[in-house]
């Protein structure tokens, strides 16, 4: 696999400063049952690398002490994680918003059976991958029969109220194109997939989100290998806006590793760029409790343009309408 941070530094892109915090975003492994070809974790069934029971705690101690809004659980695939539950529900005891990043197919697994139900128990939003609602582009990025198990899931999520009005069971999906183009206007783009997932399979959802795909790790290097690296660095730099950067992820947002590290977001995560907390080169979540983070420098490189090219990006969709 190509490293991409080399061909990512030095970097001009604009400083950014730290807000207030108010989401922790948790990596709880890059364990996946799938191999996305967009995935920027590289995640995948043969990774190794899981949050412990010990680390789990030190996350559950740290949402005792601060103000911390939303919890942002992600991977790989964060249900399959022994703590996963354990986590959601201390959470949810504290009356802590609670975000699953769900790829939809893990919920087919053997030992998942029980999942579906479990979240729409405790109240938790689910952020489900669906990078398109035609099946032959879903299965090119993600595998053969993804879709199909993709939709099983919704019908699923659906019949417990996941998406459906009034219920307080929020189904967002999550959108990101095939290759180095930047996703189209997200609003427009997710009347296509109302009309077509309602009308071909009467799944409904509560709203899409459009991700860009950042150049780093698995889609870095298969940009890399096909010589379209550069090119879709121009892209982002020539549609950089810079009205999108008071709305970035990470000005809000702390990204959690799975041993406990402290990133700025999830892209730095995994480029190893650890966040600058309080001049410290590296700060583990045991370290955090009491600190301040507002004002702390967050580490940027060329990758960043990904989250304000066009209508911007972020974990919560397009910046901008």
């Amino acid at each position: 696999m190509h490293a991409t941070l080399p061909l990512l530094l030095p970097s001009d892109f604009p400083a950014l400063r730290r807000g207030r915090l108010e989401t922790l975003q948790v990596n709880l492994g890059y364990r996946c049952n799938q191999s996305c070809l967009h995935c920027h974790v590289n995640a995948g069934p043969t990774r190794k690398e899981m949050m412990s029971e010990a680390t789990v705690d030190e996350v559950i101690r740290y949402l005792a002490v601060s103000d911390i809004r939303t919890l942002d659980l992600t991977g790989g695939a964060p249900e399959l994680n022994p703590g996963f539950r354990r986590l959601v529900c201390a959470a949810r005891a504290r009356g802590i918003r609670v975000i699953d990043r769900c790829n939809l197919t893990v919920m087919r697994e053997s030992g998942q059976e029980d999942t579906a139900g479990f979240l729409a128990d405790n109240e938790v939003e689910i952020i489900a991958s669906l990078p398109c609602y035609l099946k032959e582009n879903v299965d090119s990025q993600r595998g053969e029969g993804v879709y199909e198990d993709s939709l099983a899931a919704l019908r699923l999520l659906n019949r417990l109220g996941y998406g459906r009005r009034d219920s307080g069971l929020i189904l967002n999906l999550v959108y990101n194109p095939q290759g180095p183009v930047l996703p189209p206007p997200q609003p427009e783009l997710e009347r296509d997939y109302r009309n077509y997932l309602d009308g071909h399979h009467h799944i409904v959802f509560n709203h899409l989100l459009t991700l860009a795909n950042v150049p780093i790790n698995r889609f870095g290097s298969t940009l890399v290998s096909r010589g379209e690296f550069s090119g879709y660095m121009d892209l982002l730099r020539a549609a950089h806006r810079d009205e999108n950067l008071t709305g970035v992820m990470c000005r809000t947002l702390l990204s959690i590793d799975w041993e406990g590290y402290a990133y700025d977001c999830d892209f730095n995560q995994m480029l190893g760029l650890a966040a600058p907390i309080n001049g410290a080169a590296k700060t583990h979540i045991s370290g955090l409790g009491g600190k301040d983070l507002s004002g702390n420098r967050i580490r940027v490189a060329d990758h960043c343009y990904a989250c304000t090219a066009g209508q911007g990006s972020s974990c919560g969709g397009a910046l901008a309408g």
